[in-house]
């Protein structure tokens, strides 16, 4: 059995941070990717950041280049999500996504509120 936890959402005002974390564990094994999507009320989910497990490469949308930074703990296949100069418009359910050989999971997601 494979779990998925995001953690680190709540409510924060215009310009501030918020930190992101995604553990996945269980019978998981050989992670390719790991990433960050999103879901606003009304609209399709889309996504926000991915790390690549062989040779770490990122990719972002281009909403979030700059401010957002996508990092990974590969001992202990934790994924972070650092997000800095949050605008009204990041505001959603945000959720982990982990691609592995044996399939790909999703956490249950977190709610980021940026509203003053």
């Amino acid at each position: 059995q494979v779990q998925v936890v995001e953690s680190g959402g709540g409510l924060v005002q215009p310009g501030g941070s918020l930190r992101l974390s995604c553990a996945a564990s269980g019978s998981i094994f050989n992670i390719a990717t790991m990433g960050w999507y999103r879901q606003a009320p009304g609209k399709q989910r889309e996504l926000v950041a991915v790390i690549i497990t062989s040779g770490g490469n990122t990719n972002y949308a281009d909403s979030v280049k700059g401010r957002f930074s996508i990092s990974r703990d590969n001992d202990k296949n934790t994924m972070y999500l650092q997000m800095n100069s949050l605008k009204s418009e990041d505001t959603a359910v945000y959720y982990c996504n982990v691609a592995s050989v044996r399939g790909i999971y999703w956490g249950q997601g977190t709610q980021v509120t940026v509203s003053s």
